[in-house]
């Protein structure tokens, strides 16, 4: 009876202790990895997340996404680094579903500088930029946070602190109030948490990484050196009869002296020594910690092991009640299973997700159904369920606001040499068999200007495991004769029926045979077949699939403007005025209103509403505005709008 009520005392005393940690408001989540990760806001594809993919996310139980963003590039540059509007438009997006959701969201500046080392230099773009997002998002709630610069590397640990305290101030300049996420060097490593200085400020989250044992996290990895895409099949835990022998190519490496030291390496009681390495900094300092990456590339990993490794990563961080997001949700190290199509309610690694204590959802088969109605490819953002795939030596932008023919974006490409393209691939794949079968016709406005150039329009079939079988295509060439280089827009319409197969690239170049497969479509592409574009440009806009019928209909519509914000009546007022917009489509609207310096004064709606005409009146007298111009900005999915307003009093 003594040891069992020494045992309970035990048990109770390290349960209170435990609880009496500082912990991270928020326990467990996902990266949204590849998403802001480009080197413009015009290589974004937006589209790749919805409102509607946040509440599959939420769904599992997650309460915080990390969101990796480039900002350094995602600015003006040197010297002054102006934060692109669109990326603050984007971002504002995105918070509106998270505040609407309940989740926690922590903006990464994920910025890689030079492709190299963090040196000294990154206080210019740090200095520069963190100021202008605290800002803009300074009315945001308490579950927005920021991280200041992820994995610095290749910089002392002294040096680097120094700046990061230094932002760390800047930011405190002007939000006294918002958790700042802070790390230390040598990739946010667990064994240089206890180099970080000792921060003036108690309102900071620590955070690290973990991906050991690294043989195992990363074999199949082709970025490390030497490129691990050789090593397969590494076990967790260690097991003498299942690990492989070092490939040829690696012997004589650190993966081989590695390899022989896993028997002790790759065991759960090292991977909880490590972890408490972190752990011991925390207790130390009196600190909140969290693990903001860990993962297993699933290249060439057995899938039982490792789900086997997170569940064990996943269980030891949750005991110790810290706070963790997975990397990533989609991709190598991802949530899904490999080779599908990523779809959530079709593509799930269940195993995972219930490993690592995740809300498991109802899964089903996927099954392809023809396509019966048109669908967007490109309509100001990307089509649902496609992805934006481009190799260009110029440039493409997908927010060309030049002059749009439709909306407030339209596609624009320039310098492309022979054989570059653009690729919208389908998630899913599909079938456009009916389609084909009713004369729809690819339909699109475009304008070229320079000298003429020939360029493909296509699809692209699947390539099945048919040895003989290859990624077909079914092309249209549009020629000088039908494009006019004026710098004029063209509506253009191309029969499916009217596209030719013209054969395929499959490592060598094989000649049409007749077997382009309707049923089973990869992608379209836009493509500089016959040459390149030398100084001519292109712009295209509102390329969909559609019935003849509408299809020759929009040849000689208007621009829609089923979406609009019109101007307040009356202006000026004082101190009331009534603001009218329509939306097109049922959708998450947030309607707000900003001075001069771009803050925030009001926000008069935030939520979903309903397709249609929608009226408020906005009463600038209870905010204690001054006189002065003010902007009204609506938002809703992936269009918005701005009035400009006039307050007297």
């Amino acid at each position: 009876m003594k040891m069992r009520h020494t045992q309970f005392l035990l048990l109770l005393f390290t349960t209170l202790l435990i609880q009496a940690q500082p912990a991270t408001p928020f326990q467990r989540g996902v990266n949204l990895s590849n998403w802001l990760q480009k080197s413009s806001m015009q290589e974004v594809d937006f589209s790749r997340y919805t409102y509607e993919d946040f509440v599959d996310i939420h769904s599992l139980g997650v309460d915080v996404i990390r969101l990796p963003v480039n900002l350094h590039d995602m600015s003006s540059g040197a010297p002054d680094y102006i934060v692109d509007p669109m990326l603050l438009n984007f971002l504002d997006q995105i918070i509106d579903w998270t505040e609407a959701l309940g989740l926690h969201l922590i903006i990464d500046n994920h910025s890689f500088d030079d492709g190299g080392e963090t040196t000294i230099a990154v206080n210019q773009p740090l200095t520069a930029i963190w100021p202008q997002l605290t800002e803009h998002f300074i009315e945001r709630d308490s579950t927005l946070y920021f991280e200041i610069k992820n994995e610095p590397f290749g910089i002392s640990a002294i040096i680097w602190d120094t700046i990061q305290q230094n932002i760390v101030n800047l930011i405190r300049s002007i939000d006294t109030e918002r958790t700042l996420i802070v790390g230390p060097t040598s990739w946010n490593g667990y064994n240089s948490l206890d180099e970080m200085l000792n921060y003036s400020d108690n309102n900071l989250i620590y955070t690290f990484h973990f991906y050991d044992p690294f043989i195992f996290t990363h074999q199949g990895a082709s970025w490390t050196s030497p490129s691990m895409e050789p090593l397969h099949d590494i076990p967790f835990p260690f097991g003498a009869g299942s690990m492989p022998s070092c490939p040829p190519e690696l012997i004589g490496t650190w993966i081989q002296s590695n390899m022989a030291g896993y028997s002790s390496e790759g065991t759960v009681g090292r991977m909880r020594e490590l972890i408490d390495i972190a752990v011991a900094f925390r207790d130390d300092r009196n600190v909140p910690i969290y693990c903001g990456e860990f993962g297993v590339y699933m290249a060439n990993s057995d899938n039982d092991h490792r789900v086997e490794w997170y569940r064990e990563v996943t269980h030891y961080l949750d005991s110790l009640t810290i706070g963790w997001t997975m990397w990533d949700y989609h991709g190598g190290f991802g949530l899904f299973e490999p080779g599908g199509s990523n779809l959530f309610d079709h593509d799930l690694n269940i195993p995972l997700v219930d490993a690592m204590g995740f809300i498991v959802p109802p899964q089903s088969e996927y099954t392809f159904q023809p396509d019966t109605v048109g669908f967007s490819i490109y309509d100001d953002f990307i089509g649902r369920n496609i992805s934006a795939d481009f190799s260009t030596s110029g440039s493409i932008e997908l927010f060309n606001q030049e002059s749009p023919r439709m909306g407030n974006y339209c596609l624009r490409w320039s310098g492309a040499v022979q054989y570059d393209y653009a690729s919208f691939d389908f998630n899913g794949y599909r079938d456009l068999t009916r389609l084909l079968d009713d004369d729809y016709v690819l339909a699109f406005w475009i304008k070229g200007l320079g000298a003429p150039t020939p360029f493909d329009v296509r699809f692209v079939d699947t390539k099945t495991d048919v040895p003989e079988d290859h990624p077909w295509r079914m092309t249209y060439t549009l020629d000088n004769a039908e494009l006019n280089w004026d710098g004029e827009w063209q509506y253009i319409q191309i029969p499916l029926a009217s596209m030719n197969e013209t054969g395929s690239w499959d490592g060598a170049w094989f000649e049409s045979e007749g077997l382009f497969d309707w049923t089973a479509i990869d992608n379209f592409q836009l493509v500089a077949e016959r040459g390149a574009f030398n100084e001519s440009q292109l712009w295209l806009d509102d390329i969909r699939i559609v019935d003849a019928i509408t299809a020759h209909t929009d040849e000689f519509a208007e621009s829609p403007k089923s979406f609009s914000l019109e101007q307040n009546y009356p202006n000026p007022f004082n101190p009331t005025t009534r603001i009218n917009y329509h939306l097109n489509e049922s959708t998450f609207a947030r309607l707000t209103v900003y001075d001069l310096t771009g803050k925030v004064v009001d926000t008069l709606i935030s939520g979903h509403q309903p397709a249609g005409n929608h009226s408020i009146l906005w009463d600038a007298g209870i905010r204690g505005l001054d006189t002065g111009i003010y902007f009204a900005r609506l938002d809703a999915g992936r269009q918005s709008s701005v009035i400009k307003l006039l307050f007297l009093k």
